[in-house]
């Protein structure tokens, strides 16, 4: 009895080491050398996290940090098309309509994720491979390396689902260089490739088919410090010729961007657009009339609050933010016309501009007492 027991135990203790590397785990976490490697694991599903994942690698990432003998810390994605093509909107969807606690465990344990890859004191590496939205933008800006490929798409484009763009956005997107940030954040406008690191999300860039070489010489590298690291990724980079002679693709509309989107309401931006009249005015007022009108005026004050705030104050807000959306009507229409039915047609409400009281938005903003997200 007593060895099927110790048998028993040797089972489990070898079932425990295996299902880390359990190639159906939706999150894989391995120690390869100094390098702790975090593989998002839901190829059908374009990585997107859902909380058993954040679960996962919120404390190997506290343990890693904690740890002598791990260096660095890389994150990439499975299946080659995405990296992490956001949140698990749907599972959220379903558990805010019934009042489900997942709909306040899903945000709280994503920021405290957030907040850990901001806070981590080993280099941090993302190789953000394919699509990288939302959520999987929240598992790689914050760190210390970004990684873009030719196949990098990158967007926010939470105000289309009658969200706000989260996971830190209130901190990065007002700290990109001119409006620019506020001009991703409302129109949701992705960027491809190169353009990703030209706008400041990504750090280097590196072929795709490059990666996995990139990889093993990461691993390879002895006790590296951040400088050992950031050489060897400049090395990759400045190899890299892919679409180095192709012009920036909002640099001829820069300035425009620059003046259109520094007014201090989404009303006032509308009214720039109008009176500006070219045909890049017209398509930007084009894809802001289809979005939610209380996404967009809770995203312009999240990014104007974010752009004196620290990331921990940015989280802070953007749970009260979080649950506030929860409460509305829009979240759940626009994943329904979106994700759902994909009827693209959500009717909003309000369903103007004019209609979203300031009254209202500040109330979005308000402390949750008790509820308010520790970090």
């Amino acid at each position: 009895r007593l060895r099927a027991l110790n048998r028993l135990q040797v089972i489990l203790q070898h079932l425990k080491m295996s299902k880390a590397t359990d190639s159906t785990a939706e999150v894989l976490l391995e120690k390869k050398g100094g390098a702790g490697i975090i593989t998002l694991n839901r190829p059908k599903a374009l990585n997107a996290l859902n909380l058993s994942m954040i679960q996962q690698i919120y404390p190997q990432i506290k343990t890693w940090e904690q740890d002598p003998e791990t260096f660095l810390i890389i994150i990439k994605g499975t299946g080659g098309k995405a990296f992490c093509a956001g949140g698990d909107i749907r599972a959220i969807t379903e558990a805010g309509k019934v009042g489900d606690k997942l709909s306040q465990d899903f945000f709280r344990g994503e920021y405290r994720l957030n907040n850990a890859i901001g806070t981590c004191k080993k280099p941090y590496v993302a190789l953000i491979d394919g699509i990288t939205m939302g959520g999987g933008v929240g598992v790689s800006v914050h760190g210390h390396f970004r990684v873009a490929t030719e196949k990098t798409v990158f967007a926010m484009p939470e105000t289309a689902i009658g969200l706000f763009p989260d996971v830190g956005g209130g901190y990065f997107l007002p700290r990109l260089s001119g409006k620019v940030g506020y001009y991703l954040a409302l129109t949701g406008c992705r960027l491809k490739g190169r353009d990703v690191l030209r706008v400041g999300i990504a750090t280097h860039f590196v072929e795709s088919e490059k990666l996995p070489a990139l990889e093993k010489d990461l691993i390879a590298l002895k006790s590296p410090s951040k400088e050992k690291i950031a050489d060897l990724l400049n090395s990759y980079h400045t190899k890299c010729t892919i679409d180095q002679e192709k012009a920036f693709v909002l640099d001829e509309h820069m300035e425009k961007i620059n003046s259109l989107f520094s007014a201090n309401s989404v009303e006032e931006i509308v009214k720039k657009l109008k009176q500006d009249g070219s045909p890049f005015a017209m398509k930007q007022l084009e894809t802001i009339n289809k979005m939610s009108p209380t996404s967009l005026k809770l995203t312009l004050r999240q990014l104007r609050e974010g752009a004196s705030m620290s990331l921990q104050e940015v989280l802070r807000m953007e749970y009260r933010l979080s649950q506030a959306c929860m409460k509305g009507h829009d979240f759940y229409e626009g994943v329904r016309a979106v994700l759902i039915d994909k009827d693209q047609s959500p009717k909003w409400k309000p369903a103007s501009l004019e209609e979203v009281s300031d009254e209202f938005v500040d109330n979005c903003f308000k402390p949750l007492g008790n509820e308010d997200l520790k970090l």
